[in-house]
C-alpha cells in the first residue's frame, strides 16, 4: 500500500494539489478494521487506503484490531480522540451488541457515522467432493438426517451463525453450527471433510473456481457475475437478502467538517481503480450511504437484530 502522499486534494475553494494552512487533515489517518490482514475485508479496506491516501495528502494507516468477532474496532472507538483521526471499521455485527453483549453504549448514537462502502457476498460451499451436488440436495439431506449436516462459521451468533439458523428455522431443519476462529480454519476442516459444509463471504472463492469446493446458494439479491448457475436464497424459497454492509464511523463528537472531509475524501477513493478492482476480485458490489443514512441504517439494523434474535429464541446476554 502507498502510503505516502502522492498529491494533496484540494481544501474546499483552492485547486487540485493545494490545501490550505491547518486545514484537515495535517496528519495521518488511522483506519482500524476488525479482522486479519489478508483476508476479504482487510484487503478491501487497504485497497481503498491507497487511493485515499493521495486524496487526503497525509498517510492511511491500516490497523488489525482482533477479536469480538470483528466488532473491536466499535469499542476503540468509544475511547479514541474525536478529532477525525481515527476512523474504525463498523461491522455489521454490531447492531447486534445491544442484546448479545452488556455494552453501556449505543451503537447508532454514540458513534459518528461517515460513510457506508460496500458489502458482501456471503454463500453455502460443499467440497467439491461432496455428493451433495445443490441447495436441494443439501435440504434433502438434513431433513433425513436432523442435526447431522453440519456447517462451519467464524463463530456463534455471527451473521453466518444467525443467516444460517433462519434459514433453517424457515425450512423446519436441524443443522449444527461449528464455530472456528476465522476462515482460515473453516475452509481447511471442510477440505479434511470434518465438516459437510461452509457458510461464509467470498474466501470461498478462489477454492470455487479451481474447483475444490461448489457453491450452493448465494444470500445477494441478485445471481453473482462470476457464479451464473448458483441461485439465491429466493430462488431457493427462502425470502431473506443478506449482505452485511459495512462502512466507516468515528468518535462521537469529531468535528462536523472533519466528518464532511473524511466522506467526500473516502467518497471520492471509493470511485478510483484500486477499490473498485478489490471489489470485483471478491464479486462485491459498492453500497454507498452519507454518514446521515448510515446512521439511521444503524438504528434499523439494530430494530431489525431484535427481531432476528427473538424469531429464534437466542438468549439474551445485554439489555
Amino acid at each position: 500500500m502507498k502510503l505516502g502522499g502522492a498529491a494533496s486534494v484540494a481544501a474546499m475553494g483552492l485547486p487540485f494539489g493545494v490545501r490550505a494552512a491547518g486545514a484537515f487533515p495535517e496528519k495521518p489517518i488511522r483506519v482500524l478494521v476488525g479482522f486479519s490482514a489478508g483476508g476479504v475485508t482487510d484487503i478491501v479496506v487497504r485497497a481503498l487506503a491507497e487511493s485515499a491516501s493521495t486524496v487526503f495528502g497525509q498517510p492511511i494507516i491500516v490497523e488489525n484490531k482482533l477479536g469480538a468477532g470483528g466488532v473491536m474496532p466499535a469499542y476503540q472507538l468509544q475511547n479514541a480522540t474525536p478529532d477525525g483521526y481515527t476512523v474504525g471499521l463498523i461491522a455489521h455485527s454490531v447492531f447486534r451488541l445491544p442484546y448479545i453483549s452488556n455494552i453501556k453504549w449505543d451503537p447508532a448514537a454514540d458513534l459518528d457515522y461517515i460513510i457506508r462502502l460496500t458489502g458482501f457476498t456471503w454463500g453455502l460451499v460443499v467440497a467439491a467432493d461432496s455428493p451433495i451436488k445443490t441447495f436441494e440436495d443439501y435440504v434433502a439431506y438434513a431433513r433425513k438426517n436432523p442435526g447431522r449436516m453440519t456447517y462451519g462459521t467464524v463463530g456463534s451468533l455471527t451473521t453466518q451463525h444467525l443467516t444460517m439458523e433462519q434459514i433453517s428455522a424457515s425450512l423446519g431443519l436441524q443443522l449444527t453450527n461449528v464455530p472456528y476462529k476465522g476462515v482460515a480454519e473453516a475452509l481447511p476442516a471442510l477440505m479434511g471433510g470434518h465438516i459437510m459444509s461452509v457458510a461464509d463471504a467470498s474466501s470461498w472463492v478462489p477454492y470455487v473456481t479451481s474447483g475444490k469446493m461448489r457453491l450452493l446458494v448465494v444470500w445477494t439479491e441478485k445471481r453473482v457475475p462470476r457464479f451464473p448457475d448458483v441461485p439465491t436464497l429466493r430462488e431457493v424459497g427462502i425470502d431473506m437478502v443478506q449482505t452485511s454492509p459495512w462502512g466507516l464511523a468515528a468518535p462521537k463528537g469529531t468535528p462536523p467538517e472533519a466528518i464532511r472531509r473524511l466522506h467526500d475524501g473516502f467518497r471520492q477513493a471509493m470511485a478510483q481503480k484500486p477499490f473498485q478492482d478489490a471489489l470485483a476480485n471478491y464479486d462485491m458490489e459498492q453500497q454507498y450511504m452519507d454518514g446521515a443514512a448510515y446512521r439511521q441504517f444503524a438504528r434499523d439494523s439494530i430494530e431489525k437484530e431484535n427481531r432476528i434474535l427473538a424469531s429464534l429464541n437466542v438468549p439474551r446476554g445485554g439489555q
